[in-house]
């Protein structure tokens, strides 16, 4: 008796604590949306597409600086209007969504392009989805991905150009069996992205996955693959991850390497174009 007693307390314990992590989970998520009080013009927009898994969906904590509304970033919510950017900005797994690199990612592009310009951050990430997925135009998630990708573009191109999308996937691919074939279909996948927005030549970022202690050997393959693509593809770069810090799950990355992957993609960006930060404009 006192055995199922204590399994019992434990049990209460154990779903105390997960709804506590709920709760601190969405802490910070903001309680309203902001539209942006005018539309800005459509030269002076420039858009950005997030495309990928987890890291790129988001799943670090948000905190207050990442809620601070700014008129130049904006993003769209799950109807697809616009609105000023506040963490998470993913919104495809409410029950899992954190924070991102997109808000961080046009914060520093402000550092660096005219004051006249306008950041729109859309978001298409899933979490957990792998590149065969995205090829076969797979519902995960309730999301059909290229359908959502190619509806995302369509909204996005009524308010600006899209000026490079920005990808973060592959822990989903590192294993033995598909590493090989990973970057041919990473190469058909990116031509499927240009053709939806009409600019073969639209540059791409891509973030290094996470190597932390968990099938290492096979991340690292995935890293040198993704580096290699990025060296070989026109209007590619590929960003480093390796001393950023996991949220200790030993996958996803925690708030503050968030916040440094979407500067270091924003620097990538801003460098295919001869572009540096410290020049300040």
């Amino acid at each position: 008796m006192m055995r199922l007693v204590s399994l019992f307390v434990l049990l209460m314990f154990a779903i105390g604590a997960f709804a506590q992590e709920k709760v601190e989970r969405k802490t910070y998520f903001p309680k309203s949306e902001i539209q942006p009080d005018k539309i800005p013009s459509f030269k002076n927009t420039w858009v950005f597409i997030m495309a990928g898994q987890s890291n790129m969906a988001g799943r670090g904590q948000v905190e207050p600086q990442d809620t601070l509304p700014n008129p130049r970033i904006l993003t769209i919510n799950s109807q697809g209007k616009l609105i000023l950017a506040k963490e998470p900005l993913h919104f495809y797994e409410p029950t899992m969504s954190g924070l991102d690199c997109g808000v961080s990612f046009a914060q520093t592009l402000l550092k660096s392009v005219p004051d006249s310009i306008t950041i729109l951050m859309i978001p298409t990430a899933v979490g957990g989805s792998a590149i065969d997925q995205w090829l076969g135009d797979s519902i995960h998630r309730n999301v059909k991905l290229l359908t959502n990708f190619r509806d995302k573009v369509d909204i996005a191109r009524k308010y600006g150009e899209v000026k490079a999308i920005i990808w973060h996937q592959g822990e989903s691919d590192s294993n033995a069996k598909l590493i090989g074939s990973y970057e041919g279909k990473l190469r058909n996948l990116f031509g499927q992205f240009r053709n939806y927005v009409n600019k073969p030549n639209l540059p791409i970022v891509i973030g290094e996955i996470g190597i932390f202690t968990d099938n290492a050997e096979n991340k690292k393959l995935m890293n040198q693959t993704i580096h290699h693509f990025a060296g070989t593809e026109p209007n590619a770069a590929c960003v480093s991850t390796g001393d950023l810090k996991h949220r200790g799950d030993k996958l996803h990355f925690d708030s503050a390497s968030q916040r440094i992957m979407g500067e270091r993609m924003a620097q990538a960006w801003l460098n295919l174009y001869g572009i540096n930060i410290q020049n300040n404009k």
